[in-house]
């Protein structure tokens, strides 16, 4: 009955791959797959390509690029050239007029007089009442002062410039940030009419930008980084580790899991003794009662007895899976070890993520300049606009009317009566589709990001299983084995890697979609609906992680037996099925000790950085010194980013290669049983764990053929 059922089991999953005299890894004589979403792709990336040239066509990113004057005129560029900075003549009107998210789209434009400058102001000052009776001349131009707008008479009185908003009434220390002068957030402003204290300064500026200049940072960020090395110690500490792999796995994996034991049994003996002091003071839960300040719970004994529990249920579990699954652990100890053997006979593939790098920064680099393109492809609108349209002389102004910035209103009877920028026009059949065009291009977005990812993934199961399928180690590997995986892939597969990185791709845009519906609906004060969409959330993040995983595994089986992506998808699914108990063993102890190895790489590089780079290192030559940096934080941030994608890279590379050698071990298993006919291609450690061996002598010749 037992073998019955298992029979039956085994058919639910599908039936055991069978022997083929004629298999040896990748097979080379192989068709296009997935022709049709082959098709659909590359039409998808001409039309990608279309949008992007009219982006370019229609676009000015001067726009974005470059700060505009009250006149419409670039600074920086033109008659402006050598005033390339921004001066706005009231910049609490910024703050004070509208919120800070609607000036930064629309390019950090404020409803106040904007002048380009060549220098930002340096010392603080306002008109005093004894300069308002005197010329423009004596009190700007004069004394180097050169912010008023353009054109105005050098005769002209001080108080009818400001009536006019002509010239600035005050000016503040300010520093420029792309383009524009910000002042300082430490500066007293003057006492105007809407500002208060000091505090509006620092609320407002700090919302549009910190102040400082981007482009003087941008050579003193180019400084840090020519002086900072710590790449390269994520580098050798992610080789050192793969090295330690492959000679000590056996006791690292050890090391792990005791330290996690460890660690569950210190939480255990934690709240014990937290439960014991609060058992003996008698606080309990019923005293407290329920309240939504979950740091009260802290303080009540069930809280430490529940934790209690819960820690020592998960330390039983542990302690099981060790004494029940102890041969599996020690398959995926093998499976490491092996893993670590493939790595160091094809090198190559540890630098195969530069390439996928660089194809990912192109896609991402053509995405955010065919959107910016997009974004400034209308012409800019003007609009009247007056800081008190119930002023005397106000009243028949038409205001939010268009205008002409390069028309200046001297003539007009209205105070403070300006033309300011409102946003870019819709007119135009490009400029009305600006919309869905940004759509395409985000799909794009996803798709090619994701098909480049599914490429690295197939390119590198290829060039593993060409090892595991090698029966004589090395001499049976392929020439060039990543190199040969690479031109296959792209010759037959590019259509069942696009059909793959679709269907990811969908999952991912429906989980933007909800994460922006969620963002607009966070104010609604609606349990029910927060818990659907809460509910939607998790289920399209489970069903992301589940594609994920079956793209992985459907990926190795098209780079071995060049089928299309469903038939490799249900292959690779039935046969992890078959082999589930071995599948989550091994999966959970590769992830540990790759999650392990990340910790050790990227923390090793942040520790060392942050003593190097901040002069804490006393003793060292003057070769060793640390350099003398502007911005001592940036290099050491730079270079924790850094360790963790190179670490990142080499580790995925390392998980790609266990993952690939794992299902070619359970396919191993079902075509082979170790006779002469039908000898293992595994290692001799795995041979030894399962107590098989092969009847066939190291040198037969059939395997050679």
């Amino acid at each position: 009955m037992g073998g019955k059922q298992r029979d039956e089991d085994d058919e639910a999953y599908g039936k055991p791959v069978k022997y083929d005299p004629s298999f040896r890894g990748p097979i080379k004589n192989r068709s296009c797959t997935d022709v049709i979403c082959c098709v659909l792709f590359l039409l998808f990336i001409l039309g990608y390509i279309v949008v992007g040239i009219v982006a370019w066509l229609y676009g000015d990113p001067r726009q974005v690029l470059y700060p505009r004057n009250s006149t419409g005129a670039y600074c920086g560029m033109g008659e402006n050239k050598d005033k390339p900075y921004l001066l706005y003549f009231n910049i609490f009107s910024c703050i004070l007029s509208s919120n800070i998210i609607s000036v930064a789209e629309n390019g950090l434009q404020c409803p106040t007089p904007q002048v380009c400058v060549s220098s930002c102001p340096e010392d603080p000052w306002t008109v005093g009442k004894n300069e308002f009776s005197q010329t423009v001349g004596e009190v700007f131009y004069t004394k180097n002062r050169n912010f008023c707008l353009p054109g105005v008479p050098w005769n002209m009185t001080v108080i009818t410039s400001l009536q006019q908003e002509l010239c600035p009434s005050f000016l503040l220390p300010s520093a420029p940030a792309l383009g524009r002068c910000f002042p300082w957030t430490n500066v007293t402003p003057p006492a105007l009419p809407g500002i208060t204290n000091d505090t509006t300064i620092q609320q407002g500026i700090s919302g549009l930008i910190d102040s400082l200049n981007a482009r003087d940072i941008s050579v003193k960020i180019f400084e840090d980084f020519a002086q900072s090395c710590a790449l390269g110690v994520a580098l050798v500490l992610s080789l050192l580790f793969i090295l330690l792999l492959r000679l000590v796995a056996g006791p690292l994996v050890l090391v792990l899991i005791l330290g996690v034991l460890g660690v569950l049994a210190y939480g255990i003996y934690y709240c014990w003794e937290e439960y014991r002091v609060l058992r003996d003071k008698g606080a309990s839960i019923s005293q407290l009662g329920f309240t939504t300040n979950l740091s009260a719970y802290q303080s009540v004994q069930e809280t430490w007895l529940a934790a209690l529990i819960v820690l020592a249920v998960l330390e039983a579990i542990l302690l099981l899976m060790l004494i029940f699954l102890r041969q599996r652990i020690r398959i995926a100890i093998a499976l490491l070890k092996e893993a670590s053997k493939a790595v160091g006979q094809m090198m190559s593939t540890m630098f195969y993520p530069l390439v996928t790098f660089v194809l990912l920064l192109i896609c991402i680099a053509y995405w955010a300049m065919t959107a910016l393109y997009l974004a400034t492809s209308g012409q800019p609108q003007y609009v009247l606009w007056a800081s008190n349209i119930s002023s005397p002389g106000c009243e028949k102004v038409p205001i939010n009317t268009s205008c002409n910035p390069t028309a200046h209103l001297v003539n007009s009877s209205c105070p403070g009566l300006m033309c300011v920028f409102q946003g870019y026009s819709s007119k135009g059949l490009i400029q009305r589709s600006v919309f869905n065009l940004q759509i395409y291009g985000v799909l794009g977005l996803f798709w090619t990001l994701n098909w480049v990812l599914a490429l690295g993934q197939c390119v590198l199961a290829g060039a593993f299983a060409s090892f595991y399928w090698a029966f004589h180690k090395p001499q049976d590997i392929p020439t060039f084995p990543l190199i040969s995986a690479f031109i296959r892939t792209l010759r037959y597969h590019t259509g069942s890697l696009a059909f793959g990185a679709l269907i990811l791709t969908l999952v991912q845009i429906a989980r933007v979609i909800l994460e922006y519906i969620d963002h607009k609906l966070r104010g609604v004060q609606n349990p029910v609906a927060r818990c659907i969409m809460c509910c939607f959330k998790c289920c399209l993040w489970c069903l992301e992680k589940f594609i994920k995983f079956l793209n992985r595994n459907a990926y190795i089986m098209i780079a071995i037996y060049g089928k299309n992506f469903c038939v490799s998808a249900k292959n690779a699914f039935m046969l992890l099925m078959r082999n589930i108990v071995r599948v989550v063993v091994l999966d959970k102890v590769t992830d540990l000790l790759l999650f392990f190895g990340k910790l050790l790489v990227v923390g090793g590089v942040g520790v060392l950085s942050f003593f190097f780079f901040s002069g804490r290192i006393p003793g060292l030559g003057k070769d060793f010194k640390s350099p003398h940096l502007n911005y001592y934080w940036l290099p050491i941030m730079t270079s924790i980013l850094g360790a963790y994608v190179i670490a990142s890279g080499f580790f995925s590379v390392f998980g790609m290669c266990v993952d690939t050698l794992f299902l070619c071990f359970l396919e191993d298993l079902e075509r082979n049983n170790g006779s002469l006919d039908r000898p293992y291609y595994m290692s001799k450690s795995l041979l030894k764990i399962l107590g098989k061996k092969n009847e066939a002598p190291p040198d037969n010749k059939k395997r050679k053929k």
